[in-house]
């Protein structure tokens, strides 16, 4: 099924925010890019007619507890709310996401130059993330 509006997979760090999207026929994520945080709002709003869900990953610790990583998302999903009030925003474990990237980036990418580029796990994590909860949704 090809569908009108496709879902976009947040991970929000500290210093950038990795984005990815799902293809037409939601099976796919594909990584896009990090972001400052002025910049993917920007981009977010100016695309919205395309966004059905967007989805954040949620940092918990190992033991299931917030931490300060929690309360920065918290922070960013009420600005993401103000600036899309009527978006659907889900929230997604993130537990492992950084770590399956890190594994995904040293086994498939050959440049050492390109695996230290700073932006590259947030980028996949993203990405991570998005294919699970779309792999949620299929079940």
């Amino acid at each position: 099924m090809i569908y009108s509006k496709r879902i976009i997979g947040i991970d929000v760090g500290m210093k950038r925010i990795g984005l990815a999207q799902s293809d037409p026929t939601r099976t796919i994520a594909s990584p896009i890019g990090t972001f400052a945080e002025a910049e993917l709002l920007k981009k977010l709003v100016s695309e919205a007619h395309q966004i059905e869900t967007i989805v954040v990953g949620w940092p918990i610790s190992m033991r299931g507890h917030e931490g300060s990583a929690t309360e920065m998302v918290k922070a960013f999903i009420k600005r993401l709310e103000k600036k899309l009030p009527n978006m659907q925003i889900e929230l997604l474990d993130e537990r492992f996401t950084s770590t399956l990237a890190n594994q995904t980036i040293r086994n498939t990418v050959t440049s050492k130059k390109k695996r230290q580029e700073k932006g590259l796990v947030d980028t996949i994590a993203a990405a991570i993330l998005l294919q699970s909860y779309m792999d949620r949704l299929t079940r």
